[in-house]
């Protein structure tokens, strides 16, 4: 009796074809049994080239998608369950698959027309050696002023870290701006910080040494502050901190107050009332209102920096990226990642290490960089479950270098107890 039940209640769904479809059409899958301890160590690595299908960041003309099925099989199912002509989808494909060749070597045909184009342009304003100006800026400034995202903006691309977190830059970073016959080369410098006595911290000496020791190289000095913070919670040592950069003489060395971060602040009427208040320091022969990440005052200020520029040769090469500058690019975008994903004082302790750099031959790079925690616990927090933070941590700094260096990355992080 408990038989004809079950029968009865199985034929309805053996009815379905649909159903029957499902278990007929779903290909076998074969389970790969790996050794669990080689998959914890392989969560400590990241490589980009196992996240090509993800397809982060797509070049033209690459298309890296495989199917993870068995065509035959597929094949066999459409054509005996679903009765399909499936010689008549594959003309159908291979027809769409040209369309789509002819597309692309339309699209690369054109840009190139373009960049020729450019390149004409390129030529004809070439400027010579006797007409080319140049100028030395150095960014300094309290912790989180906002320096790092004022240096990526006047530059036009990604050269240094910004975060949220103080100390974000540990040493001097170079951005090069060129319009024209004028290149303009900024310095962001890591943060400064007085104490009440009003002498240089101590705990931070390796980091603040190379930013009050370059002080005097520059011809102009930029003293940034966040004025919206200088608004809400005013701090006596930034305020020492402008006062002091002020009163230190240094021939031929002209230096702005930039108040920095103005787009955090509601009421305008409170800025007047900050230059009211910094407007008779000595010291200063411009001051400037500005917001590194909207934009706001860096046109004026970039002007001004124009007019400064004198008449000398240009340090930097303007059309390409030297392999220096971008390394240094690699490092800040990964140190980014890091401080976004990783909280507290972990990532203050770990060593971060450029291990390696090649350029291959189809003109991709190839980069390998090492995090070095000083505690197993620290490297567990880093790495994450099954690898997710490091992973995390990799896409997306792997994404965004290819923006900026405009060709393929391949990108390597690993993370190892010191």
């Amino acid at each position: 009796m408990k038989a004809v039940r079950a029968l009865t209640r199985f034929s309805p769904i053996a009815a379905d074809s649909a159903f029957l479809r499902r278990f007929y059409s779903a290909q076998p899958q074969h389970d790969d049994v790996s050794n669990p301890a080689e998959l914890s160590a392989r969560d400590a690595v990241f490589d980009s080239a196992q996240f090509d299908d993800l397809n982060l960041n797509p070049i033209p003309g690459s298309s890296n998608q495989e199917s993870t099925w068995d065509e035959r099989y597929r094949d066999r199912v459409k054509s005996q369950v679903f009765g399909e002509n499936v010689s008549h989808l594959r003309i159908l494909q291979r027809e769409e698959e040209k369309k789509r060749k002819a597309g692309r070597l339309a699209n690369e045909l054109l840009e190139a027309a373009l960049d020729a184009g450019d390149s004409e342009d390129d030529e004809e304003r070439e400027v010579t050696e006797e007409e080319r100006k140049s100028l030395a800026v150095g960014i300094i400034g309290a912790p989180n002023a906002g320096k790092s995202a004022l240096t990526n903006y006047m530059v036009g691309t990604k050269v240094s870290a910004v975060s949220r977190k103080v100390h974000t830059t540990t040493h001097e970073v170079l951005g090069v701006m060129t319009k024209g016959d004028t290149q303009i080369c900024f310095f962001d410098t890591p943060g400064l910080m007085l104490k009440k006595s009003g002498f240089p911290y101590n705990d931070i000496k390796v980091r603040n040494e190379s930013a009050w020791g370059s002080v005097s190289l520059y011809n102009v000095l930029i003293v940034v502050f966040d004025v919206h913070r200088h608004i809400t919670r005013p701090d006596s040592r930034v305020v020492r901190l402008i006062e002091r950069m002020g009163s230190i003489s240094i021939p031929n060395q002209k230096r702005i107050l930039c108040m920095n971060k103005v787009d955090l602040v509601e009421k305008k009427k409170d800025l007047l009332k900050v230059v009211e208040e910094f407007s008779d320091l000595s010291g200063y022969v411009r001051h400037f209102m500005t917001s590194g990440v909207k934009g706001a005052g860096v046109k004026d200020l970039t002007k001004y920096l124009m007019e400064q520029a004198v008449q000398r040769p240009w340090d930097e090469d303007p059309f390409t990226m030297s392999e220096e500058l971008m390394k240094n690019i690699s490092l800040e975008i990964v140190r980014e990642k890091l401080l976004d994903h990783v909280h507290q004082e972990v990532p203050y302790g770990i060593e971060h290490r450029l291990m390696s750099w090649k350029e291959l031959r189809d003109g991709s790079v190839r980069i390998e960089q090492h995090f070095i925690t000083p505690k197993i616990s620290q490297r567990k927090i880093l790495v994450g479950k099954k690898g997710s933070k490091i992973g995390r941590i990799g896409m997306e700094a792997n994404e965004e270098l290819r923006a900026i260096f405009k060709r393929n990355v391949h990108l390597i992080l690993m993370v190892r107890v010191k």
